[in-house]
């Protein structure tokens, strides 16, 4: 929309991360906008390359408006699918009400539909600013999971910090040829929002078992909430436990468990966020599921 620029004397980029200055200008424009700070993205290799971000910048270089797509492959019902998460979606106060972001959200949608993606996904606390582009709800569950009997474990769990240099490359290593936590609903890969989502939880562990999977947990006592699993292989909930020597009274799996060889009951999520979809698979999706806290973006 050259008027719109005109309009507004903004400039118009896109795929501008390679641009220090301006990937500052975003993590400038989320800092204000949302307290969160993406900048930590730089200590582990920088943002996502598969980042498709729309910005408008103003004359003294800051972001003031930005809509980004990023690939998101995910397996569905044991199909990979070539997926488009979308983030980052934010307008400064004294710019809103302008037209910039659904014009940045249309930039964005026209860019994945002519790559050929055939899903979007997204999360939101407006659901309804999406629903007239077509994106539909997809209601999350947490699976409360069955004590299951232990046995004495022959992995060796330890302690992993994203502050080590050692830590942080078995970590990224396991995250680039994981297996997908789940063969009905999961990520395929998405290292970025791991990590970030790491560091921006403090009470997240990750915990190593045999060096052949990490394990993202918390704990407080009573409740294990098992957020994540990236390994070459995908172990069983029993081996898990008895490795993490806990005695949980409730397991909360935050992620669809086919794989963990476990029974679970079904309890709705209630989260701040709703998970939403659209696309030619998006009627491929169903539930129950959940999307790992781990992936969330």
């Amino acid at each position: 929309m050259p008027g719109l620029v005109q309009a507004h004397e903004l400039t118009l980029r896109q795929d501008y991360f390679g641009d220090s200055a301006a990937w500052k200008g975003l993590v400038d424009l989320l800092q204000d906008t949302f307290s969160i700070d993406v900048a930590i993205q730089d200590r582990f290799g920088g943002p996502d390359p598969t980042s498709m971000p729309f910005g408008y910048f103003d004359g003294d270089g800051r972001c003031v408006a930005n809509f980004s797509a990023f690939s998101m492959p995910l397996i569905v019902n044991g199909r990979v699918i070539k997926a488009a998460g979308y983030q980052s979606g934010a307008v400064r106060p004294e710019w809103r009400g302008r037209g910039l972001y659904r014009d940045l959200m249309q930039r964005a949608f026209a860019r994945t539909a002519t790559e050929g993606y055939e899903l979007d996904i997204l999360l939101t606390d407006k659901p309804a600013l999406y629903e007239r582009y077509g994106f539909r709800s997809l209601p999350q569950h947490v699976f409360v999971a069955r004590m299951p009997t232990l046995q004495k474990s022959g992995s060796t769990a330890r302690q992993l910090s994203l502050e080590a240099p050692d830590d942080l490359r078995l970590v990224r290593a396991l995250l680039q040829n994981r297996q997908p936590v789940s063969a009905q609903f999961a990520v395929v890969r998405q290292m970025e929002m791991f990590l970030l989502n790491a560091c921006f939880n403090s009470a997240i562990r990750l915990t190593a078992l045999s060096d052949n999977a990490v394990i993202a947990w918390t704990f407080d006592g009573e409740t294990l909430w098992l957020l994540d699993i990236a390994g070459t292989t995908i172990p069983p909930l029993a081996t898990i436990l008895s490795a993490l020597d806990v005695e949980p009274d409730r397991i909360e799996i935050c992620f669809s468990p086919d794989r963990l060889d476990c029974d679970v009951s079904l309890q709705p999520y209630e989260g701040y966020t709703v998970l939403m979809a659209r696309g030619k698979a998006a009627d491929e999706i169903a539930g129950p599921l959940m999307l790992s806290p781990m992936a969330e973006f």
